[in-house]
């Protein structure tokens, strides 16, 4: 039996069958309310033209690779941004650096203020980040109060720097969570870049950076710390990748 989305591609390529078609059987009245709640302007009708029907589509497309809070990337857009990059670092050695930040003490900004003020926290600090970043570069929530950056084609000599801007934009943007309140936010970043003609893995990636995460945490938060490219090792994981017989043989 087809799936919902293989009948609803067949209705845009041959609209003029849709009328044959049950729209209850496709619950396309539980996706328009779906993207309607979550501001989406569908041109919907009740004739199912192919163009409502793309418009419905690209909607929900759009919706399940964002956040709902932040309207960052989500975490599957986010890993799906990271095979890419990966990919491109083993084929072509572009340089390529992800950082990992999570918010300091953001837990007691719940505690202490509700969490009505950790959103707007959340929220604010994903704008900063944002505005700190190439338009080619995916910024995504991670998870709670953690978020994560992938910058393609960034050389070693620009990632501290990169770092430090996203530190400073944070930390010199207060976020207003009431009419006489404004809290002083401060993030912690950690980084390191893919090993340039090496098939990494995401886990791996993400595992690095996590570490270094860790480290400016460790060392008082509000502060950046990088993996120094010269010095990243190779995991027996990726040079098992690397040395794989499946790489090099010849297809049969």
């Amino acid at each position: 039996m087809p799936s919902a989305v293989a009948t609803l591609r067949h209705l845009a390529t041959r609209p003029e069958r849709s009328a044959s078609i049950d729209p209850a059987q496709l619950r396309l009245g539980e996706a328009i309310q779906l993207l309607l709640q979550a501001g989406y302007a569908l041109p919907v009708g009740a004739d199912f033209s192919a163009r409502s029907l793309q418009s419905l589509i690209d909607g929900l497309c759009e919706l399940s690779s964002r956040d709902a809070l932040t309207g960052l990337a989500n975490r599957r857009t986010f890993e799906l941004a990271l095979e890419r990059e990966i990919d491109r670092v083993a084929r072509a050695g572009e340089p390529a650096l992800m950082l990992m930040i999570d918010i300091d003490h953001f837990k007691s900004v719940n505690d202490t203020h509700g969490h009505a003020a950790g959103d707007l926290v959340l929220k604010a600090v994903a704008r900063t980040l944002v505005d700190c970043v190439r338009p080619m570069d995916t910024v995504a929530r991670f998870g709670g109060e953690e978020f994560a950056v992938v910058l393609p084609n960034c050389p070693p000599a620009f990632g501290a720097a990169v770092a430090e801007r996203l530190r400073e934009g944070v930390h010199g943007t207060p976020v207003e969570v009431g009419t006489q309140l404004m809290l002083q936010v401060t993030i912690s970043v950690g980084g390191a870049f893919a090993p340039q003609w090496v098939r990494s893995s995401a886990p791996l990636w993400v595992e690095r950076a996590d570490q270094q995460l860790y480290q400016a945490k460790a060392d008082g938060r509000n502060r950046a710390c990088l993996e120094h490219p010269l010095v990243s090792n190779v995991s027996a994981e990726e040079k098992a990748l690397l040395f794989s017989s499946s790489q090099f043989e010849d297809p049969e």
